[in-house]
């Protein structure tokens, strides 16, 4: 099978809203990661996220707000009605974090 081949077998079996690319891409998605802000709930079950806290080379940086957690990376921690359910992991996150106390966001 050669690459071009494969590519075009996987653009037919790829799922709506994707393309082979980001499929066959190890790294996570931009949009996704632009769009966790707000309100964050931690929990040990059945997250959205799993999210691995990291001292360099974080996916997201994030930065602790008390309001207005409304541009990517800002963080509100709430106990109800979260935006998002986020559990700390050690392995296997969905993408890393580290913690900041300004310039939150999304890294390249």
């Amino acid at each position: 099978m050669t690459l071009r081949t494969f590519l075009s077998a996987s653009v037919l079996a790829v799922p709506d809203g994707f393309t082979a690319l980001q499929l066959l891409s190890n790294c996570p998605n931009q949009v996704e990661l632009a769009k966790i802000h707000g309100k964050i709930q931690f929990v040990d079950s059945f997250p959205d996220y799993k999210v691995k806290v990291v001292d360099s080379f974080a996916d997201l940086h994030v930065q602790r707000v008390g309001s207005f957690p409304n541009s990517p990376g800002k963080w509100k921690i709430t106990n109800s009605f979260p935006d998002f359910k986020i559990q700390i992991v050690n392995s296997f996150p969905d993408f890393t974090i580290k913690y900041v106390n300004s310039f939150p966001g999304v890294q390249s």
